[in-house]
């Protein structure tokens, strides 16, 4: 089995457009991870205000609510060329940072985000799209595994980096850093090799195609529970993402021990991605989703207990079971989603699974103070098994398959 999972993961290596997309997320990613963090601490500090600097998170999630919109764009142009020139459109937009040097102009690094986010919908939706015609369907698993590693891998180090860049040079040099990781990434795009037809032209508006995805996505017996029960997950996740600071406090440590507690989560994720395509192939994507979700709520009920041994093992935990629903639900996207479909049902699957994280984000800021973080976590780890209850409906071929033979 140890030598199947190494050849595997090492075909997916040895793939030229695997590798390439690999090398154009770590690259962009990094940049991204940075960005995120210095956007907050530069609102910061030009304002005082900590009610400010929250508010670049919601400028970049609140786009996710158009996903279904903006991933129909994927399925009306060639992808490729899409991934290039959104590349370069945020490289661009970036640069508008450097007029940033005064509270006044604060809107402009709000404005910034917001176009981030909405871009990286695009981009994500068309990146999924093509990764699936470039890549072998039995290796996307492994595929999307390894994207996950790399993703969290970023969000180990480029934080920290971004944030000596931020206090030497400041927020312009971030903008740039990010601009230019995204100018290479561009330079990876381009060099996939992916034969792509113009897709033919649509016969219905934009909101008929983007409605198309989702009754898609709805009607599918193997999506929907998929996406219904990673939803419901990173709803929970939300909930357990907003009381970190109260774990922190009731751990006795200042509030900088966070990041201690997330770079364990990372390693977590980070060691699942690697090992999830030989987990889907031998559990199934349902199982391997349904073992992710009891595993995060073993870590969010555990997370409870003041110790800090046991808030290690429990963020570990957390970063190991929470990317299993992801992958699950976005590599069976990828295999069960016609190619001209790809793109909005992609970008629909994405928003009703992460749009729930920040509805839960919100539900445990109110949540904290009036009940205490460790009555909201135990009851938190009591309700989320109940997130893969959708997993064990069987799916509709089945149950025609089974009254068949009852007949």
């Amino acid at each position: 089995m140890t030598m199947t999972r190494t050849w595997t993961g090492a075909r997916v290596l040895r793939d030229r457009n695997a590798g390439l997309y690999l090398g154009g997320v770590v690259v962009s990613g990094f940049g991204t991870s940075a960005m995120w963090l210095a956007a907050g601490v530069w609102v910061k500090d030009l304002t005082g205000s900590n009610g400010l600097a929250a508010l670049c998170l919601l400028a970049m999630w609140a786009p996710s609510l158009l996903g279904p919109a903006l991933g129909t764009l994927a399925d009306r142009t060639r992808r490729k060329p899409l991934l290039i020139w959104t590349n370069l459109a945020l490289a661009a937009v970036l640069l508008a940072l450097f007029a940033v040097d005064s509270p006044d102009r604060v809107w402009l690094v709000y404005a910034v985000l917001f176009l981030y986010g909405a871009a990286g919908i695009v981009h994500d939706a068309a990146e999924s799209a093509l990764v699936a015609a470039a890549v072998d369907s039995s290796l996307l698993g492994d595929f999307n595994g390894l994207r996950m590693t790399a993703t969290e891998g970023m969000k180990l180090v480029a934080p920290l980096a971004g944030a000596g860049v931020y206090a030497v040079y400041g927020g312009p040099a971030v903008a740039l850093l990010d601009a230019v990781t995204f100018v290479l990434a561009t330079g990876l795009y381009a060099a996939l090799r992916v034969r792509e037809s113009r897709p033919e032209p649509p016969t219905a508006g934009w909101r008929a195609q983007t409605a198309e995805g989702a009754r898609y996505l709805w009607a599918h017996p193997r999506l929907r529970p998929l996406v219904l029960a990673g939803g419901i997950t990173m709803l929970c996740a939300g909930v357990n993402g907003a009381l970190v600071y109260a774990v922190v406090d009731g751990l006795g440590h200042a509030p900088s021990y966070a990041g201690v507690l997330a770079a364990v989560q990372g390693l977590g994720s980070v060691a699942v991605g690697l090992a999830s395509g030989a987990a889907l192939r031998r559990l199934g994507a349902r199982r391997f989703a349904a073992l992710g979700i009891a595993v995060v709520a073993a870590g969010v009920a555990l997370r409870a207990i003041p110790s800090d041994p046991v808030a290690l093992v429990c963020s570990a935990a957390i970063g190991v079971g929470l990317p299993c629903a992801l992958i699950a639900v976005f590599t069976t996207v990828q295999r069960e989603t016609p190619g001209p479909l790809l793109g909005r049902t992609a970008a629909t699957a994405s928003t009703l699974v992460f749009a729930p994280n920040a509805v839960g984000l919100a539900l445990g800021a109110g949540s904290v103070d009036p009940l205490g973080h460790r009555v909201v976590l135990v009851v938190l780890g009591l309700l989320l098994p109940w997130a893969a209850l959708p997993l064990r409906q069987r799916p509709a071929w089945v149950r025609e398959r089974q009254r068949g033979v009852a007949r």
